[in-house]
């Protein structure tokens, strides 16, 4: 079991925070129980960065569970979102605290815009400086952002985004925007990385058989090569400790190159250029 390199794989982000590489996301794990098991067997496998979003609801459940885990705090890695509805400076930043609150936590260690919502992004992300700024966020980001929103986004920003968190996997590579954030030092990190389970691609398979590995830790090891934080979701033990498991083997650069040969600019989520929620 590779648990110390969970707990020691980070990288650094621009602002010299550093952030695990490898998470455990918890969007659709179900408050109370469910969420709090799945956060509590992430932990105890080495996992020490969390990701998850007023819209998952379950903030609480992610609260109590980092309040059990005996973790020292500034050990732990914890990430939230704010939803679409609450955009704009003022509910930006009340929005805000409500997840504090669910969460327990004086100091957030990243909050992302979730989504861009037109008209409404750039004084969101406003709001995120300000709480920077005053102290009760390490790092600040988006999320689901693309070149178009970055175009709107940075030239009236005073704080350059952490990261920029997007539906990214072998059949979405989005090599322009991968490009791009790396030329801004804005870290990636894929969300949906294991292509909600459909990971029945031949080249997946046959790299897990030579490996010893899953599908999912081959992707999941893709990721990691390719400087791409990511966070996987699962509520199963088994699978969380499976989902940590990949570093103790290299990809080479060919087969690398021909997981990216996989694109096709496949979505399994919602396009950020066209999303009504």
């Amino acid at each position: 079991m590779t648990k110390a390199a969970i707990s020691t794989e980070v990288t650094t982000l621009h602002n010299g925070v550093q952030m695990p590489r490898l998470g455990l996301g918890v969007y659709l794990s179900k408050e109370g129980d469910e969420v709090e098991h799945a956060v509590r067997y992430a932990i105890e496998a080495g996992y020490r960065s969390i990701d998850t979003a007023s819209a998952y609801n379950n903030e609480t459940g992610v609260g109590r569970a980092i309040a059990e885990s005996g973790i020292a705090r500034e050990e732990l890695f914890i990430t939230t979102k704010v939803w679409n509805r609450d955009q704009g400076y003022e509910t930006t930043l009340q929005a805000f605290e409500a997840s504090r609150k669910r969460l327990g936590l004086d100091v957030i260690d990243l909050y992302l815009v979730h989504w861009p919502v037109a008209g409404k992004f750039t004084e969101t992300y406003r709001a995120l400086e300000k709480l920077y700024k005053d102290g009760y966020i390490r790092a600040i980001g988006v999320s689901n952002f693309l070149l178009p929103h970055f175009d709107e986004l940075l030239p009236g920003c005073e704080i350059k985004p952490m990261v920029n968190q997007v539906e990214f996997h072998p059949l979405l590579t989005q090599p322009e925007l991968q490009s791009f954030c790396r030329e801004q030092g804005i870290q990636l990190e894929a969300w949906s990385p294991l292509m909600q389970g459909n990971l029945d691609v031949p080249l997946l398979q046959e790299l897990a058989g030579k490996y010893g590995k899953s599908p999912a830790q081959v992707v999941i090891r893709w990721d990691l090569q390719k400087g791409v934080i990511t966070i996987p979701k699962s509520v199963r033990k088994e699978r969380i400790i499976e989902n940590g498991d990949v570093f103790d083997f290299e990809l080479t650069e060919a087969e690398v190159a021909a997981i990216d040969g996989l694109n096709e600019g496949r979505r399994y989520g919602s396009n950020p250029m066209n999303f009504n929620f």
